[in-house]
């Protein structure tokens, strides 16, 4: 099967390694994406609402370049350094998520490499059309 890589242009991909998301068939898999502005500068400071739709933003347009739709989705994971910022991550969540309704799991974290970050998101989708 071909292996598609998708890239964001986070200067993190090139430093550590990885993609923000590759598709291996009908499969895509979406790495922890941060919430990071185009031009790597951070999104919502403070705000984990704000930074929760930012990373649904980004791996929306890495499921759109590696050939899916945001429908495909089938996992997400939302990981947060305070977990009581979860209602605010998952009305975030919501806006792209309530009608597809993927298997979701919210956690928190000890941190990230960026200490401004509260959350991280992965997602996995699934194409049925591939």
């Amino acid at each position: 099967m071909d292996r598609k890589l998708i890239t964001s242009g986070s200067r993190f991909e090139r430093e550590i390694g990885f993609s923000r998301a590759v598709r291996v068939g009908p499969v895509i898999a979406v790495s922890g994406t941060a919430p990071l502005n185009d031009d790597g500068t951070l999104a919502a400071s403070g705000d984990a609402y704000g930074q929760t739709l930012r990373c649904l933003e980004i791996i929306r347009a890495a499921i759109d370049e590696a050939g899916g739709r945001i429908e495909d989705t089938m996992r997400t994971r939302v990981m947060l350094v305070d977990i009581a910022d979860w209602k605010q991550a998952a009305n975030a969540h919501a806006e792209f998520f309530k009608t597809i309704r993927p298997a979701c799991t919210f956690v928190q974290v000890a941190g990230f490499v960026d200490p401004a970050w509260l959350v991280e998101i992965e997602a996995e989708c699934f194409l049925s059309q591939a």
